[in-house]
């Protein structure tokens, strides 16, 4: 089946976005949000979480970098099945590699939207809704993503919010105009 026949069937095209940033940044909170708004709006959409996905999907992995990369990996695949079938999927993980998600992004073309959400360590660690950082700090966590790993943050990310200065309505609100611009069906 054609991918323009699934896109005019459900109204709009297919696609992902992919929310990226640290621990504490938003990025369930917002994709949940949004997959929400999206549902009620008629929007065949998705979430991949993950929290959910270490539990299934992922749970053979830790947290070193070859693991990471290949959790990446599999949440883009698994991404790609779901976006062939006309849907948006919004994914949500740390994915702190450039290169990881520059990989995913080769697989999804202009279907990949890159959205990164940036509130900056100390509002992350200010959060610690996991009560991670404080694991971390205390050196109960290694590899922990921002502090004792590395996190690479997107140069050029189709949206960057600002979830320390933005609040949750109004970064919902620019993500709803976005696919709505961006994703109806021409």
């Amino acid at each position: 089946m054609p991918a323009k026949a699934r896109w005019n069937k459900n109204g709009h095209k297919g696609g992902v976005l992919w929310f990226t940033g640290l621990s504490g940044s938003g990025k369930s909170t917002l994709a949940m949000a949004l997959e929400s708004v999206l549902f009620a709006k008629n929007y065949e959409v998705f979430t991949l979480d993950g929290d959910n996905l270490r539990f299934g999907l992922n749970a053979n992995l830790d947290f070193s970098t070859e693991d990471r990369s290949e959790s990446i990996r599999r949440a883009g695949e698994v991404a790609a099945l779901f976006v062939n079938s006309g849907m948006i999927i919004l994914v949500a993980l740390i994915s702190p590699f450039a290169k990881s998600r520059n990989q995913i992004r080769q697989i999804f073309g202009d279907q990949f939207h890159e959205i990164h959400l940036d509130p900056g360590l100390a509002a992350c660690e200010a959060r610690d809704p996991k009560g991670l950082y404080k694991k971390a700090r205390a050196g109960k966590i290694l590899n922990f993503t921002g502090l004792s790993s590395p996190y690479e943050s997107p140069i050029d990310p189709e949206i960057r919010l600002d979830t320390n200065k933005q609040t949750v309505e109004e970064s919902l609100s620019q993500l709803t105009k976005y696919v709505d611009d961006v994703f109806r069906a021409a």
